[in-house]
């Protein structure tokens, strides 16, 4: 209930209801971008400033192994299953936005460690931005195995080159792998994790008004445009099958059950263990559909976006993170 009663996450609320209710409250594209600037620098200096107060340790090395290890498992496992439900182009664009993760569920999840008074490691940061990409690479692999057989039946002048007319080509990877390691925001976050390592406490005392005085105000400004978002994106799931909709609720907790299960068998903290089970709960709604639109065009964007910023977002927002923070503090505690 302390969870529903954060300033943040009312506002979260009133963005969804403004949505529902057609209003036409709307927050600028340009300061929605200056938002997540801010919260992504934020978080970089804040994970940056703890990890040069702590140091390398044993436990940073599994924390990022076992990022690594879910990021890859998840979205082979998630393709393998919803390839029987949907065709195999949706069910690997699916994947990749369920196997990557959302910067906002995380810096939220962070908040709320923070007000719980739940200690974690600043590496964690570093764990949410390795997470981002192998998902996505994975998906652009398999699209581009599918499309092999079109493309030699074309080329061979086959059935399919007489019925189905010209066939996309498959991604190049060399710039799907250079989009997903130089993206700005990731940029960003690993550059203001090393300004934060490199510069201490003495940055850290001089970043304060910064990273802490007004980082609960804007976060609460960006979660009123994310229900916004929300609202505005719930009518994409309309017609969709209900196996997907199961998905959408129901494998964020799978996931996050692989992530607790790591976190045990490494021996992770409970704040550590908490923040990957809510990064491996997530989906991402920016990054992966951003480069999954281009890379596998044959999949639904309706499908995997409303997925995860209609479904899996706000059950994230405002069940899984004190859910999946109970569980860490029951088994890691």
């Amino acid at each position: 209930m302390q969870n529903f009663l954060d300033p943040a996450i009312l506002f979260f609320a009133v963005g969804i209801l403004a949505g529902c209710l057609k209003s036409n409250l709307d927050i600028p594209q340009q300061i929605s971008r200056f938002l997540s600037l801010y919260l992504l620098m934020a978080l970089g200096l804040k994970g940056g400033f703890a990890l040069a107060h702590s140091g390398f340790s044993a436990e940073v090395v599994a924390s990022l192994g076992c990022a690594m290890l879910v990021a890859l498992c998840i979205p082979l496992a998630g393709y393998q299953l919803l390839r029987r439900v949907v065709s195999p182009f949706d069910a690997a664009a699916v994947a990749a936005t369920y196997g990557s993760v959302s910067a906002v569920t995380f810096i939220t999840a962070s908040q709320y460690l923070d007000n719980q008074q739940i200690a974690y490691g600043g590496h964690m940061a570093a764990a949410m931005a390795l997470m981002e990409s192998p998902a996505i690479v994975v998906a652009v692999l398999l699209a581009n195995t599918l499309r092999q057989p079109a493309v030699a039946s074309v080329q061979g002048g086959g059935a399919l080159a007489l019925a189905g007319g010209p066939q996309p080509a498959p991604a190049r990877l060399g710039k799907i792998l250079h989009e997903s390691f130089t993206d700005g925001t990731q940029l960003l976050l690993l550059g203001a994790m090393l300004v934060g390592f490199l510069s201490g406490d003495a940055g850290k005392a001089a970043m304060a008004p910064f990273t802490v005085d007004l980082f609960k105000g804007m976060l609460a400004f960006f979660l009123l445009d994310m229900g916004l978002l929300t609202a505005r994106n719930l009518g994409k799931l309309r017609g969709q099958s209900p196996w997907l909709m199961a998905y959408a609720v129901g494998a964020p907790v799978v996931h996050a059950a692989l992530a607790l299960g790591l976190a045990l068998l490494f021996g992770l903290s409970a704040g550590n263990g908490a923040l990957l089970m809510i990064l491996a709960a997530s989906a991402s709604y920016i990054a992966a559909p951003a480069v999954v639109r281009y890379a596998i065009p044959e999949a639904s964007p309706s499908v995997y976006f409303g997925m995860s910023l209609g479904v899996t977002f706000p059950i994230n927002i405002l069940v899984g993170i004190p859910a999946y923070v109970a569980l860490a503090l029951a088994f890691l505690g």
